[in-house]
């Protein structure tokens, strides 16, 4: 085995390679302490290995930072758990739960995603790697999609997938630009299901 391995690896971790490790390795760093100012140093230092390594595994910093973009937003989902099925519960019941995960995913995404606005390169790699069907918001356009499908919603989709995921960046991103438009406050996402169902136009 090669001497630059790390010595975690060295030690038995089976089934992981040395990408994998790097990989995992910044992902970490990212959920501890976000994107901003990440370096190629402070990930090898955390991998126990040189930092001349990375480049053995991947073409550049940019592929390293957009896998381990992925590797995060992976993670947060898996800790989020599974959302409802189209057709179990009521659609008050599961689009609260839609909006609910929604809020908790960007909250814990968004500001990685906010650190990298000054490396657009790392974000094209991570959106050219990234499979149709994979996002959230993908998955609730599938969700709406299905239930109308069923009969229990009708309308545009589309337009409802934008709302929801307009008030999660709005909610978010709000407080992570604290210099630009001040949201004074957040609607409760009972409030926000209820108008998305009920609408706003005097009956």
């Amino acid at each position: 085995m090669s001497p630059r391995k790390a010595a975690v690896l060295r030690h038995g971790e089976a089934g992981r390679n040395l990408r994998e490790h790097l990989i995992d390795t910044a992902a970490k760093l990212i959920s501890a302490q976000g994107t901003a100012g990440l370096t190629v140093r402070a990930i090898a230092r955390e991998a126990g290995v040189a930092d001349g390594v990375l480049y053995n595994h991947f073409a550049d910093k940019e592929e390293l930072l957009a896998n381990a973009l992925a590797a995060h937003v992976r993670d947060v989902e898996n800790g989020l758990g599974e959302l409802p099925a189209p057709g179990s519960g009521t659609v008050e019941a599961t689009l609260r739960a839609q909006l609910a995960y929604g809020l908790a995913l960007h909250k814990e995404i968004l500001p990685a995603f906010a650190g990298l606005l000054a490396q657009p390169a790392v974000l094209a790699r991570f959106d050219e790697a990234a499979e149709d069907g994979e996002s959230w918001r993908d998955r609730l356009a599938g969700y709406l999609r299905a239930e109308r499908e069923l009969g229990r919603l009708s309308g545009d989709v589309e337009a409802a997938t934008a709302m929801l995921v307009g008030v999660c960046h709005e909610t978010v991103l709000s407080g992570l630009f604290p210099h630009g438009p001040k949201v004074v406050t957040s609607p409760g996402i009972d409030a926000v299901i209820a108008t998305l169902l009920e609408g706003i136009a005097v009956r």
